[in-house]
């Protein structure tokens, strides 16, 4: 808070007739007293003016993020490594960066299935982004090593048991899944800590280093990056980014 009050003083300073850094001790307590004075018979001056700086943070953030993501457009969109669903000519593509031992992300897969399957125009891009211990890493790398030995659909299956497990991912546990979705075990746990993975867990988390990402679900719809789950849903805001789209094509 103090930090906030600060910055709203300092930003005021060009707009005011004086210097406050060349003002006496005198002068500069007598300015102090009298802000104070004002502050505490108008606290809702403060207030607003907390807000507005917060409002424009919020813009400078989010313009900043739309420069990271038109920078990292290709290997957003287009790695050439990551799983891909919905309808591949989509006109609206949705990233998810995710990790299976997230609860967000487990909370949320369902709904995101769901707009993909409802709207029958989003490409889903699902990016492997293990950030939650040594669980999380098995996963995703079984989930890869899944993806290069059986395919795209092999893969959607392994995810759809890896969000939804309740152990840990040990390696029988991740055999367990193989034999259940019906690839060669052997062969894709052998794969899991091969460069081939690894390749693609980099190249993922390299992006992620990029476009400072650091948590799960972190989305990128479109052109705009959403750092989690908005406050009014995901099927809100790709209508607000749908129609921005609108307005500017």
């Amino acid at each position: 808070m103090k930090r906030l009050i600060a910055a709203f003083l300092l930003s005021a300073t060009p707009v005011m007739a004086f210097d406050i850094e060349s003002m006496s001790e005198s002068e500069e307590a007598a300015f102090g007293d009298a802000v104070r004075e004002y502050l505490m018979a108008n606290p809702e001056v403060l207030i607003e003016s907390i807000n507005e700086l917060e409002k424009r943070r919020a813009a400078e953030s989010a313009k900043n993020d739309d420069q990271l993501v038109a920078a990292n457009r290709e290997a957003i969109f287009e790695d050439g490594h990551s799983w891909v669903g919905g309808n591949p000519d989509g006109d609206l593509t949705m990233v998810e960066f995710i990790d299976y031992r997230c609860g967000v992300c487990r909370r949320f897969n369902e709904e995101v299935r769901d707009i993909v399957a409802k709207d029958g125009n989003i490409r889903l891009v699902l990016k492997e982004f293990p950030i939650l211990g040594q669980d999380s890493d098995n996963s995703s790398r079984f989930a890869i090593a899944v993806k290069q030995v059986a395919g795209d659909e092999a893969y959607l299956k392994a995810h759809d048991e890896l969000i939804t497990l309740r152990g840990a991912a040990t390696l029988e546990a991740l055999e367990g899944i193989a034999e259940k979705i019906g690839v060669d075990g052997e062969e894709v746990v052998n794969l899991m800590n091969t460069e081939s993975v690894s390749a693609v867990l980099r190249e993922n988390m390299q992006l992620a280093e990029r476009m400072a990402i650091k948590g799960t679900p972190t989305f990128v719809i479109g052109d705009q990056l959403l750092r989690g789950v908005p406050g009014d849903g995901l099927t809100a805001a790709v209508e607000e980014i749908r129609a921005a789209q609108s307005e500017e094509g």
